[in-house]
């Protein structure tokens, strides 16, 4: 098999490692060119432009190196940049009908935007139409939707309408639901379309309870997306797997950080934010062939 190439609009290089390491030959333009992330108290840097994005992209075109499998977006603050981005997607969609374009659609959470309010429309209109996988969290997924989540029900309706938008794989990362594992435990969903050979059409879904941990990082959703990208190329008819893989992998590389941030702290003190850098070299190996710690039910 070829290996696989996709391109990364992405704002955190670190995560070329983890998708490098299971097989990908991987091209990154980063959105941000930053001292460091911006959960630190300050930060300097540049923030790449439409313009300048598609100047890159032209330089590519001219090689003639631009056959990619997949692209794998996140965060943006920019408006003309995301439409950017949807040419760009478009135009290489043409090129290969096979590409898989990844968006994790970064809009807010916990009922509020962190980003300008004209992106949504952009979003909803434009970039989910285009994309095959995408990872809202719950505030993301009842915004681009316009339908709130209460129930198990709820979210499958929600996915529903989403799939109804373009993508055949939905996750929905976090959400208010209650857990069944008790309160330190947090609900995602997950949903996938299949096409059969005689054109009918099959979805599978499945729920996935996650242990809660209580610090802030910096980079768990790009980790998140990239992972899924990587384990539904390796399970692409199973979502179940593939988010069994992807969320065992978090959980490892997050408990990773965590002690070793603990330690570093020492005893009764919070962690810094350096301190709580992912710990993704260390974490190669369950990159690579990850222990399943989190189990997925399946659910109609």
């Amino acid at each position: 098999m070829r290996t696989p190439l996709h391109r990364r609009f992405r704002h955190a290089p670190l995560l070329q490692l983890p998708q490098e390491v299971l097989g990908f030959e991987v091209d990154s333009i980063n959105s941000v060119q930053f001292s460091n992330h911006t959960g630190y108290s300050h930060w300097k840097g540049q923030v790449l432009t439409a313009d300048e994005l598609h100047v890159l992209y032209e330089g590519i075109k001219l090689n003639n190196v631009h056959q990619y499998d997949y692209v794998l977006t996140g965060y943006t603050r920019d408006t003309s940049f995301l439409e950017m981005v949807v040419d760009i997607v478009q135009e290489l969609k043409r090129a290969n009908p096979n590409l898989v374009y990844v968006c994790d659609p970064v809009l807010g959470d916990h009922g509020s935007m962190y980003v300008p309010q004209n992106l949504y429309p952009v979003y909803k209109n434009k970039v989910v139409p285009v994309a095959d996988i995408i990872t809202p969290n719950q505030f993301e997924a009842e915004l681009l939707t316009g339908k709130n989540i209460s129930t198990e029900k709820d979210a499958v309706e929600v996915m529903d309408l989403l799939h109804a938008m373009g993508p055949d794989t939905v996750v929905i990362t976090s959400s208010d639901l209650p857990p069944r594992l008790g309160d330190r435990f947090l609900v995602s969903l997950g949903s996938q379309r299949h096409v059969r050979p005689d054109g009918s059409r099959t979805t599978q879904r499945v729920r996935i309870e996650v242990p809660k941990v209580d610090a802030v990082f910096v980079g768990t959703g790009d980790l998140f997306a990239a992972m899924l990208l990587a384990w539904t190329h390796h399970y692409p008819n199973d979502l179940k797997t593939a988010c069994e893989k992807t969320f065992s992998v978090m959980h490892h590389v997050i408990q990773r950080t965590i002690s070793y941030a603990h330690e570093l702290a020492g005893p009764g003190r919070r962690p810094s934010p350096p301190q709580l850098e992912l710990r993704m070299v260390q974490s190669k190996a369950d990159i690579e062939d990850p222990a399943i710690v989190t189990e997925a039910t399946v659910i109609s």
